[in-house]
């Protein structure tokens, strides 16, 4: 394989369980760069609140 194109078809491919098998693996390939990851985002109990609220209300528009 040589482009992403076939890459992600191969990727579409695997089983679940080897879908998380290479997210792990390209994570540890991502941590191993040059460049470190960003840190992790911090959110208040109130922004989860909200976008799960607004989520369920989406949701129920179309169920």
């Amino acid at each position: 394989m040589s482009t992403l194109a076939e890459i992600e078809s191969a990727a579409d491919a695997l089983s679940v369980p080897e879908k998380q098998e290479l997210l792990l693996f390209l994570a540890t390939r991502l941590q191993a760069g040059e460049q470190p990851l960003p840190p992790p985002r911090r959110f208040t109990r109130e922004q989860v609140a909200a976008w799960v609220a607004a989520d369920e209300a989406e949701w129920s528009k179309h169920h």
